[in-house]
Formats: C-alpha cells, sequence, structure tokens
C-alpha cells in the first residue's frame, strides 16, 4: 500500500494526459467524419471515391498498425516536405501524433456513423424545409441537424467508448500516459498487476461517467420526439 501511495499521483497524471488525449482526438475525429459524410454523400464522383477509400482501408486495418504508419509515415513526409523547402526537421512530439493518429482512425468510423444517421432522417421533412424556402444553412440548423444528433447519438456513444479504450495504444510511441505510467512503475516496484489494476479502475471511471453524460445527452434529445406503443 505505501508504494502504491507514494506512485499513485504519476498514474493520475498520465490519465490526465489520456483524457486530454481522448478528447483532442473526440474533436478531430468529429471534423474528419462530418467533412467524410459530406464527401460521401454531396460532392462529386472523385470526392465520394475518396472518401469511400478513405473509410474501407482505415475500418478495415489495426488501429495500432496505423498509428505506428502514421507516427512515423507521417513524420518522414513532413521532414521531407521540410528538407525540400530549405527548412529545419519538424520533431512531432507523441500528444499530437497521438491526437491526430486516433482522430485519423476513428474519423473513418464517424463518417459512416454520420452519414448512416442522414439517410435515416424522412427525406419529406427535408423537402419540406426546401419548399418552405429555407436556405441551406437554415435547413440545417433548423431541419436536419436535431435528428441528425439524436439519430447519431447511439453510433457516436459506441464510438466514443471504443477511442477511449484505443487511447492506451499510444504508449507504443512514448506517450506517458496512464498505462505508461504503469508498466513503468510496475517494472521498477516489481508489481505489474498492482498499477494495472489501478489503470483498469481509472478507465472504468472515465467510461463509466462518459456512459452517464451520453445517457443524460440521449434523454436530452429525445424530448418532444414520440414514440408510438403498440
Amino acid at each position: 500500500m505505501t508504494v502504491l501511495a507514494d506512485f499513485l499521483p504519476i498514474v493520475l497524471r498520465g490519465m490526465l494526459v489520456t483524457v486530454a488525449l481522448s478528447l483532442g482526438a473526440m474533436v478531430l475525429a468529429t471534423a474528419i467524419g462530418l467533412v467524410g459524410a459530406w464527401g460521401r454523400l454531396a460532392g462529386t464522383r472523385v470526392v465520394r471515391m475518396l472518401a469511400l477509400t478513405y473509410t474501407v482501408v482505415v475500418r478495415g486495418m489495426p488501429p495500432l498498425v496505423l498509428m505506428l504508419l502514421i507516427y512515423f509515415g507521417g513524420q518522414t513526409a513532413i521532414n521531407a516536405a521540410a528538407d525540400a523547402m530549405k527548412l529545419q526537421p519538424v520533431q512531432i512530439d507523441s500528444f499530437t501524433a497521438g491526437v491526430v493518429s486516433i482522430g485519423f482512425i476513428f474519423g473513418a468510423y464517424l463518417t459512416e456513423t454520420f452519414r448512416g444517421a442522414y439517410l435515416a432522417i424522412p427525406q419529406g421533412e427535408i423537402e419540406a424545409g426546401i419548399a418552405f424556402g429555407m436556405g441551406t444553412p437554415t435547413l440545417a440548423r433548423i431541419v436536419i441537424l436535431p435528428p441528425l444528433m439524436r439519430l447519431a447519438l447511439p453510433g457516436y456513444w459506441n464510438i466514443w467508448l471504443t477511442l477511449v479504450k484505443a487511447c492506451a495504444l499510444v504508449s507504443v510511441i512514448g506517450l506517458q500516459d496512464a498505462v505508461y505510467a504503469a508498466l513503468s512503475i510496475g517494472r521498477s516496484t516489481r508489481e505489474p498487476f498492482t498499477f494495472m489494476l489501478v489503470v483498469m479502475a481509472l478507465y472504468l471511471v472515465y467510461t463509466g461517467l462518459s456512459d452517464l453524460m451520453f445517457r443524460a445527452l440521449g434523454r436530452r434529445l429525445a424530448l418532444g420526439t414520440r414514440t408510438a406503443s403498440v
């Protein structure tokens, strides 16, 4: 217990890194998912093919493999571009690499989530909004966005929980998150099981709080909708 008390603050600081990483990656994934869904639905033929290729390739590969490819390949590509422009080499820190790689990976899943939610909106509602003379911003804000959020929430919720757990993978690229801290401390104290149990408990608390938040958001978005009783 003394060892646990001595090193617990380090693990907690690592968990704060995990929280920041997951939030940043989810923001990026959401932005990519919205753009990707637009590309699948309303883009030109070339854009639709690019968006489809992105989702098929990314969703068909292991996240860890893609993360390593993005981390090392991205570093190489950026430095090659910098060298071509006679600039100094750029070193990407592990936190930025983690946010970009995880956001890029889960953006593919959110692309399909948002696309499916849009297709589930009754097209008659959109056509009615157009008939009333609504412009694109007004149509999106009043007619499309509210049902899109409600319909996409279950998939978004599931992807968020998966993304949080995937953040544990970034320890392989040297980011000092909760898993990295637990592994390092466990090796030095010869009590890896104890500290991995602590990390497991912290992840359960984090995902549990996230679950409560999404349930509350789901109830909020369901206000005003009517369900038919059989």
